[in-house]
């Protein structure tokens, strides 16, 4: 877990937006979100939020009101540890390195795996923004900026994300993996409810709402290992963690018989007479170290090629400022403790280098249990590589490496999954994964969600009808509020108002930011 110290959060919250464009089903007012501005954030506020239902696009942090909205978006995490590359996954890494092998290039490829086509014009949300330049100390609001445009955009993007190693070069010599947002789910179960239910006639194939047959002695193996394991650790919650790391240990170990795994791939040392090098390097964007800075123009103009291209902007529409709001300014405090990972926690870009030249950037939070996706672009001219897919892909790999630093870091985040948009599904093929049930706030395995997603659109996953939200608001008095430059308790600040009450205002804030969350960080008051 990240250390504490440092600076503590400081946000203004607004209430519910008026309906916006919604960049999924088209509805000119449907979409419907809680925002709140964040100047500045802490790794784990940002994470108790994320693990809330929040997301943030720039320093602007939205929440979904799921049981409004046309088209409710549950936040998806992958278990990084336990995850196994489908078939379309491994085609797409054999596909990066034949190119950087042999220069071969798969003409269909655009054809079989769609990046971007359901994330065209999405980029069309209008929340009030301001810059942080326009900021007063008596006045936080943001005013309306490009950015907010790129809240859809960013989290359909994040699957495409990049993530390499935190050091500054990773692997030069191997394939790097990416998700592709927009490729078809060939595990996912059937988008029918009668499908993703019904057992195969005999013969006719696997059913899919089982796990994977497996040895005997591959399962009794995994037993000892956690075993073992759970000898040494003995809380309940360590439990599923100790199933994973047995798993990582067992396909760690002889690879006989074993299906390949993504690091399989990514370490496959190429040909002295390769064709092509690539090289991926995480960066850190926010503050911006030397290699970021030396790197801002090159990789900008990536990002306007692709916004042109890829998503139809006119050529004066992604600016260098738009760029920087969006994707470079973050309100996540840098940290490094003693027990995290080497590169520290905080927002990083990823770079794709391939024969020196930037084709790709991903766009990632490290924070203390995950990797979170925020964005991936990258030049056209590539498509034809599938750098979504293999982005995601490559950050599964990531959180793995990071969780040999930091044993806490063990999930990816993908951002937010939308049953109701078909074009959309494509990260429920990152198994396993969990969805974020919008009433408790617990984590409920993806297999048990979709007969609940097909039924309706918004639904409490939870199937407990008792469960309640646990992190919830329990006393409003102890929330944390900025008045003045002088911090105190709600309570407090509540005698000193003048004005009419915003009781109604502050305890919406903290039911949906939680209890812990609303003790730690500021609430910004004039």
């Amino acid at each position: 877990m990240a250390a504490g110290g440092g600076s503590p959060s400081i946000v203004e919250f607004f209430g519910g937006e008026d309906g916006y464009r919604c960049g999924y089903c088209r509805s000119d007012t449907g979409n419907l979100s809680h925002g709140m501005w964040a100047h500045s954030m802490t790794v784990q506020d940002y994470q108790d939020l994320i693990d809330r239902g929040w997301r943030r696009s720039g320093k602007y942090v939205y929440k979904p009101i799921m049981n409004q909205t046309c088209c409710p978006q549950y936040t998806i995490r992958c278990r990084a540890l336990r995850f196994q590359a489908s078939k379309s996954h491994k085609k797409v890494l054999k596909k990066m390195l034949k190119f950087l092998s042999k220069g071969e290039v798969s003409k269909a490829a655009s054809e079989e795996e769609p990046m971007d086509s359901h994330i065209e014009d999405v980029a069309t949300c209008d929340f009030p923004y301001k810059s942080e330049s326009q900021v007063t100390q008596s006045e936080l609001t943001p005013l309306a900026v490009d950015q907010a445009e790129r809240v859809e955009n960013e989290d359909k993007d994040s699957g495409e994300t990049k993530e390499e190693g935190n050091v500054q070069k990773v692997e030069s010599d191997s394939v790097q993996i990416c998700t592709d947002k927009d490729t078809p789910v060939p595990a996912e179960p059937s988008h029918s409810a009668k499908a993703a239910h019904a057992p195969p006639k005999p013969g006719k194939g696997a059913d899919l709402s089982k796990p994977l047959c497996r040895k005997a002695k591959d399962i009794r193996k995994e037993r000892k290992l956690q075993k073992l394991l759970q000898n040494q650790m003995g809380t309940a919650e360590g439990s599923q963690l100790q199933g994973d790391q047995a798993f990582l240990l067992q396909n760690s170990k002889s690879k006989t018989n074993q299906p390949k795994n993504i690091e399989d791939f990514v370490s496959v040392p190429l040909p002295d007479d390769a064709r092509h090098k690539l090289e991926v390097r995480v960066v850190r964007s926010s503050p911006p170290s030397s290699q970021f800075k030396a790197t801002f123009q090159e990789s900008y103009q990536v990002y306007k090629r692709y916004q042109m291209v890829i998503h139809k902007d006119p050529p004066d529409k992604p600016t260098i400022s738009q760029f920087t709001r969006f994707l470079c300014d973050s309100p996540l405090e840098a940290e490094h403790p003693p027990n995290g990972p080497e590169c520290g926690y905080g927002s990083f870009h990823q770079q794709y280098w391939l024969d020196g030249k930037i084709i790709a950037v991903g766009v990632i939070d490290i924070l203390p249990y995950c990797v979170s996706s925020v964005y991936l672009y990258y030049d056209p001219d590539f498509s034809f590589l599938s750098l979504g897919v293999y982005s995601a892909l490559r950050e599964i790999a990531f959180t793995r490496q990071l969780y040999a630093q930091a044993p806490d870091l063990c999930f990816y985040y993908m951002g937010f999954y939308i049953h109701s948009c078909p074009k959309m599904r494509y990260k429920g093929q990152y198994r396993p994964s969990d969805l974020l049930c919008p009433e408790t706030y617990t984590w409920r395995p993806i297999e048990q969600c979709l007969p609940l997603l097909e039924h309706s659109k918004y639904s409490r996953l939870t199937q407990d009808g008792k469960a309640v939200d646990e992190g919830g608001l329990k006393e409003l008095g102890r929330v944390k509020v900025l008045l003045k430059r002088t911090v105190m308790p709600y309570s407090v600040y509540k005698k000193r108002r003048k004005g009419p009450s915003d009781e109604a205002s502050v305890q919406q804030y903290a039911s949906l930011v939680g209890q812990s969350c609303s003790e730690r960080m500021l609430l910004f008051r004039s």
